[in-house]
């Protein structure tokens, strides 16, 4: 059974760090990219950040702010979040990608809440 469990969301103020996890299971996760989104009140779900075969990406609006990474041993992507802004606040979805013969795969967690006050 696959499973993505995001931990680490909460409540902060402006300017604070937050650490977000996501474990996996049901999957060989090595063999996945991995990614951060988040949902907004009243907003689509927007890609954060991504991460594949050691390459990454970012939005634009966290550039420089958040990191992702990932521990293969531990199945485990994480985003390393700096410098907080108010509109960072959102549900953070873990999200897995990969590919099964010609069918694309993804995998999605339940969401973490991440509340940024000013």
């Amino acid at each position: 059974q696959v499973q993505l469990v995001e931990s680490g969301g909460g409540l902060v103020q402006a300017g604070g760090s937050l650490r977000l996890s996501c474990a996996a299971s049901g999957f060989t996760f090595s063999s996945y990219a991995m990614g951060w989104y988040r949902q907004a009140p009243g907003k689509e779900r927007e890609l954060v950040a991504f991460i594949s075969r050691g390459s990454t990406y970012y939005a634009d609006s966290v550039k420089g702010r958040f990191t992702i990474s990932r521990d293969n041993t531990k199945s485990t992507v994480y985003l390393q979040m700096n410098s907080l802004k108010p509109e960072d606040t959102a549900v953070y979805y873990c999200n897995a990608e990969g590919v099964r013969g010609s069918s694309r795969i993804v995998y999605w967690g339940q969401g973490t809440q991440v509340t940024v006050s000013s």
